[in-house]
């Protein structure tokens, strides 16, 4: 057997070893490495599979989060909303604008926003909601976006984890995570369902004006070279990561297909176990499986996580500490609504090995592991 590992990216570029060098020799003899051919085709080509009209790919996912925010023009003091069970980025952007972090609480099921956590935090000096699509699965979208609509407020879907997920609408129609609402970010971190190989992010849009200015905003705020209309950085996707995602874009949705394969291993395995809660799916959502996340109940953790690593098993904890608790935040955390289910799950969940290169023989290891530890 193969050795595990949380992610195996060295597998997965065997497969598309011969493509992807190719791809980027092109872009070495093309020697148009920013801007260049590989660039536009990319940015096109994810168009086409999102289904929006506009994508604009940036330097990596937590610049995409910032220069959202800097183009719907927020100023210091508004107030955006995010969950506080997600990755560091998604608050870390709106700390660097001075912008004022409101932490909401999420679903225990799904682990992504919960609506009526989120009506209990706006104010009227809401500006902004980032709803995550966490591991893969998306939020309410529906619900989120009614409650922002009513109160004028603009959403930026976090879709780092999200990317290739579909939600379903209560009007029946199927929308692509990220696409849904004012804008969407994701990142192409190497790791991710559709991952580069370095750093990489995209900012997708529907709404034209916003896609003019995050252009703007992401080339040192520039609508016509040497003249600057606003204040901007500087963050591109360089023309090998994009040569790179062309062809993992084609992949990708197989390589969903392939870890739902394996969450479903995991999930006939672990399902009559009354000690571990296997991850849910939403009637709305379907699930990209970033990470396949239990929740553990009167189950030791540390222990768990000691007895599959003596056994060469990696695991994980997404997230042990949530952004509220991180001694960044914590002097800022307002208290304004309860964060039950996240304190629930810091203490709870266990993520699993889970990519596109899983066997039968290695998920039969991992799940045999895991109840042996359970039946101890």
């Amino acid at each position: 057997m193969k050795n595990l590992q949380l992610v195996d990216l060295k597998t997965q570029y065997e497969k598309i070893e011969s493509e992807v060098n190719a791809a980027v020799l092109n872009v070495l003899k093309s020697t148009a490495f920013i801007n260049g051919p590989e660039v536009k085709s990319f940015q096109a080509e994810f168009e086409n599979y999102l289904d929006v009209k506009h994508v604009i790919p940036v330097a990596n996912g937590t610049d995409a989060l910032q220069i959202a925010l800097m183009a719907l023009g927020l100023k210091p003091g508004d107030e955006v909303i995010s969950p506080s069970f997600t990755y560091i980025a998604t608050a870390e952007v709106i700390g660097l604008l001075n912008l004022t972090p409101i932490f909401v609480d999420v679903d225990k099921e799904t682990f992504c926003m919960n609506p009526d956590s989120l009506k209990a935090a706006i104010t009227s000096k809401t500006k902004a909601i980032v709803p995550v699509h966490l591991y893969g699965h998306c939020a309410p979208m529906d619900e989120i976006m009614e409650i922002a609509n009513e109160h004028g407020i603009a959403v930026i879907e976090d879709t780092a984890q999200g990317i290739g997920s579909n939600y379903t609408g209560k009007d029946g129609v199927s929308k692509k995570a990220g696409t849904i609402g004012t804008v969407g970010t994701t990142s192409f971190f190497p790791s991710k369902n559709l991952g580069c190989y370095g750093d990489g992010g995209a900012i997708m849009t529907n709404d034209d004006d916003l896609a003019a200015m995050i252009r703007m905003v992401s080339n040192h705020g520039q609508s016509k070279r040497y003249y600057h209309d606003v204040i901007g950085v500087n963050s591109r996707l360089d023309s090998i990561q994009a040569a790179i995602l062309r062809i993992k874009l084609k992949h990708l949705d197989t390589y969903l297909y392939e870890r739902n394969i394996a969450a479903n291993f995991y999930n006939n395995e672990f399902s009559e176990r009354p000690e571990l809660t296997v991850p849910k799916t939403a009637s709305y959502s379907d699930h990209g499986f970033h990470q396949y996340t239990l929740i553990l109940n009167g189950v030791d953790r540390d222990e768990l996580m000691k007895h599959l690593d003596k056994k060469g098993i990696p695991s994980n904890i997404y997230y042990p500490l949530p952004v509220h608790e991180q001694k960044s935040f914590a002097e800022i955390f307002e208290d304004r609504v309860s964060l039950e289910n996240t304190d629930y799950l810091k203490m709870k969940v266990i993520s699993l090995p889970m990519h596109t290169e899983l066997d039968e023989e290695q998920l039969e290891f991992i799940t045999s592991s895991v109840i042996e530890f359970l039946d101890q």
